[in-house]
């Protein structure tokens, strides 16, 4: 009989949703005015869209 191989289980990234990038504001000016939103990594899972499972 042939064995199976164990995969460990990985979680979707909860900041990020799947996707590896997320949105930032941007602010500019002394008043801090929002002027727009930017895309960047995720931190979290450092844009590998899952998370490891706690053991």
């Amino acid at each position: 009989m042939a064995r199976k191989t164990v995969k460990p289980a990985t979680l979707p990234c909860p900041t990020c949703k799947g996707t590896g990038e997320v949105s930032r504001t941007v602010r500019v000016g002394r008043k801090q005015r929002a002027v727009g939103q930017q895309t960047g990594l995720c931190l979290n899972c450092l844009g590998a869209c899952e998370i490891p499972a706690p053991s």
